[in-house]
């Protein structure tokens, strides 16, 4: 058991939570019991489970006493850095956004990797980001792209995926080229109409300045001045992925984004994800970011399941092993960022 006494200027309704619910979740997920005694928590637990709920209350506390309003999802985020490795501030992590200029949305990263594939994306020209499903990669890289938008950084945006069924024909599509394509799309939309007014993402698709186009689309294309996203890369086959990479022109940035145990190519072709993180590390300027079932930002239960498929059946794709996917998987040493700089660079 240990006395906890709180900060002077301690917000305790806010780190509380309504009806204690900031206490009760920290008590669930670390294994311990709280008590509060006026400005005074007693937690009673293991050793190290008391040592972690300490650590985690009093930097909460020191946010609250600096006027930050903390949320449920904050102390999620919370818990979820203190069951990672290294021991980061939480402030650093909780305070650390991506502000975009929209009454809809105020985006934050939600874990140290989230955070490192930011930072990528405001410093490379190239950013690879490679993960499991719910990770953010897709999200995060749209929020990224309407701030530089909003911002004149960029003068369009242009979002592109493979269209690729996912395990099963859909056979004949009635309507024109651009009515075959629409569902493959709908993922897209979905992220952009999340960060802005559907009525005024709409007037910017119909001027042009936000594209969502099938990746055959980019042949032969020069994408200047542009913020350029390819969702689902791994289902982009070698040929398409280096002639995406070659489209970027003149002050413009692309991010790629996929899950490369989720392909949906036939088995007798090289997914274009899988090869670039093979040919293209070593290249200046270009910078990998990997992410893992920690990062899932969707329901618990994906994180859960994830972990379940990983551990039932170790998944091959192209002959490489990815026991371990956002950690040093495939053949050789990789250079990227689980919330560290690659390709030579110093943390930032």
């Amino acid at each position: 058991m240990r006395k906890l006494k709180l900060r002077e200027g301690t917000n305790t309704a806010s780190l509380f939570g309504s009806r204690d619910l900031h206490l009760k979740m920290i008590e669930s997920d670390l294994g311990v019991q709280l008590s509060a005694r006026g400005d005074e928590l007693i937690l009673t637990g293991s050793q190290e489970a008391v040592r972690k709920a300490e650590r985690l209350v009093i930097e909460l506390a020191a946010l609250t006493a600096e006027g930050y309003e903390l949320k449920a999802e904050d102390v999620a985020v919370a818990l979820k850095a203190s069951r990672g490795p290294g021991e980061a501030p939480l402030k650093e992590l909780l305070l650390s956004s991506v502000p975009i200029a929209t009454a809809k949305r105020f985006v934050a990263p939600k874990s140290a990797a989230q955070k490192a594939y930011l930072e990528a994306i405001q410093t490379y020209d190239i950013v690879i980001g490679i993960g499991p499903a719910g990770t953010g990669k897709t999200y995060l890289a749209m929020a990224m792209a309407v701030a530089a938008l909003t911002r004149k950084e960029v003068s369009r945006i242009i979002l592109a995926r493979p269209a690729v069924e996912a395990g099963e024909k859909l056979g004949f599509l009635p309507g024109d080229m651009y009515a075959k394509v629409n569902p493959y799309l709908r993922p897209l939309y979905d992220a952009l109409y999340d960060m802005m007014d559907m009525e005024r993402a709409n007037r910017l698709v119909e001027r042009g300045e936000i594209e969502i186009d099938p990746l055959a689309f980019m042949r032969g294309r020069t994408l200047n001045d542009s913020f350029v996203i390819l969702d689902e890369a791994q289902n982009a086959t070698a040929e398409q992925m280096k002639m995406f990479l070659t489209r970027l022109g003149f002050n413009s940035k692309a991010v790629v984004t996929g899950d490369i145990t989720q392909v949906d190519l036939p088995s007798d072709r090289v997914s274009g994800l899988i090869e670039a993180r093979e040919i293209l590390q070593e290249i200046p300027g270009i910078h990998f970011v990997y992410f893992d079932q920690r990062d899932v930002v969707r329901h618990r239960l994906v994180q859960e399941i994830i972990e379940a498929y990983d551990r039932h059946s170790p998944i091959r794709h192209g002959g490489v092993r990815d026991d371990k996917a956002g950690r040093g998987f495939g053949r050789g040493p990789l250079r990227g960022s689980r919330g560290r700089a690659g390709n030579g660079e110093q943390p930032h």
